[in-house]
């Protein structure tokens, strides 16, 4: 058997470690001219931990990322609702990670070229097509110019090419396209001292304007790289951004009077922002749920088949998921049988978790007591119960496949 994987970010890369592990030739297609550390802050959750660390990545994780401890949500005020202890300080038997997006990948696309033949990566190669008849799968591949670069063939042809993805087009033409509620992101990441115990996420305001906060990095003379993120709902959901105005460098002055509005006790955060040389802007995207990934010897993976809103820390977490199973099934299945059960398994879970995170998924629990208390509370105990409260963020960590399991009784 040989795979061809599109696309050289976490989900492709960390498929092609695991056929690797399980002794399944492979090789990457990534459009872009070099793999390059893009992107800012994620948090990829304990289930997914476990899977790299299953893949001995544990001690490279270690030396470019923070063990999350805890979890806060606030409102705009800074007033607390909500703690919780995450990873192996909640009792998990992996931690959590907070980490620079492009740190991750650089993780895995290292252990990537240390243990896969040489030339399993090849860089400047854009899927352009595809055929497949009973035996195998021919995948041409373009420069950027359109230009045919190579053509392919191999078992199976998994696209893990992000929410743009070339196979989801040629697989739907029909699909709706981009879905956006009108919020627009901006982030950015700035070297600060660290605040609480330096190993916190915190989480304040509402759907209409949040604040997201974390440190992604080991401390370093008496700093962690720290990232942040502010969302406003604004934009008129009928008109998306075009693609080229992604990732636009972001203004001060579009998002301080959002800024403004919230205090936190523990941090200075304008002088946060105002310090950050260089941030962007982003539309919050995902696209709808698809009836289906596969067709005989080709599917999708990770943001190629279930882009979500950044909420709940699982974008990374479902693609890392996405590629542990593919591989397994492919180590004991033919190709197209591997595929099926694949998405059989993963399609209904993530189709979930889209639908949950538009609603704003464990992020739940402050809009719904800014919605009760938008002026603050005096006890919050009048505003909503502490059941109400664990119910939510209960309820997602189950549906994202993250909650803690009740040891067994001993009798």
């Amino acid at each position: 058997m040989r795979v061809l994987i599109a696309g050289a970010g976490i989900g492709g890369l960390t498929l092609a470690l695991s056929l690797h592990e399980r002794g399944i030739p492979c090789t990457v297609f990534e459009q872009a001219e070099q793999v390059r550390p893009l992107g800012v802050g994620i948090n990829t959750l304990p289930h997914a931990i476990g899977e790299l660390a299953a893949l001995g990545l544990l001690p490279a994780l270690d030396a470019v990322g923070v063990r999350t401890h805890e979890l806060i949500y606030l409102n705009r005020f800074g007033q607390e609702v909500w703690r919780e202890k995450r990873g192996m300080h909640a009792g998990h038997p992996h931690p959590q990670f907070s980490i620079h997006r492009g740190r991750l990948q650089g993780v895995l696309h290292e252990a990537v070229l240390a243990r896969l033949p040489a030339g399993s990566v090849r860089t400047g190669h854009r899927l352009a097509g595809f055929t497949q008849d009973a035996a195998c799968v021919t995948a041409t591949f373009a420069d950027r110019a359109g230009a045919t670069v190579a053509t392919e063939r191999g078992d199976a042809l998994v696209a893990a090419d992000g929410i743009h993805s070339a196979a989801r087009a040629l697989l739907h033409p029909q699909d709706p396209g981009i879905r956006w509620q009108g919020i627009n992101m901006w982030r950015g990441a700035v070297e600060w001292p660290p605040y609480l115990d330096g190993e916190t996420m915190a989480i304040a305001g509402d759907m209409n304007e949040k604040l997201v906060l974390y440190p992604i990095a080991p401390e370093t003379d008496g700093k962690r790289l720290t990232n942040w993120v502010v969302n406003v709902r604004g934009g008129d959901p009928a008109r998306p951004p075009a693609r080229q105005d992604w990732s636009r460098v972001g203004r001060l002055e579009d998002i301080l009077p959002a800024v403004r509005r919230f205090s936190l006790p523990f941090l200075d955060l304008e002088a946060l922002i105002r310090a950050t040389p260089e941030f962007y802007e982003y539309p919050m995207c995902d696209r709808d749920p698809l009836p289906w990934w596969t067709q005989g010897r080709v599917t999708l993976l990770g943001d190629a088949a279930h882009p979500m809103y950044p909420v709940g820390s699982n974008g990374a977490a479902q693609a890392i998921l996405d590629a542990r199973l593919l591989a397994r099934l492919l180590a004991e299945h033919p190709a197209p049988e591997a595929l099926a059960a694949y998405e059989a398994d993963r399609l209904p879970k993530t189709a979930e978790l889209v639908r949950l995170n538009r609603i704003g998924g464990p992020e739940r629990i402050v809009d719904e007591v800014s919605a009760r208390a938008p002026n603050g509370f005096a006890r919050l105990e009048d505003v909503i119960s502490r059941e109400e409260l664990a119910a939510i963020a209960g309820g997602y960590a189950a549906k994202a496949g993250f909650a803690l399991q009740p040891s067994p009784s001993r009798h």
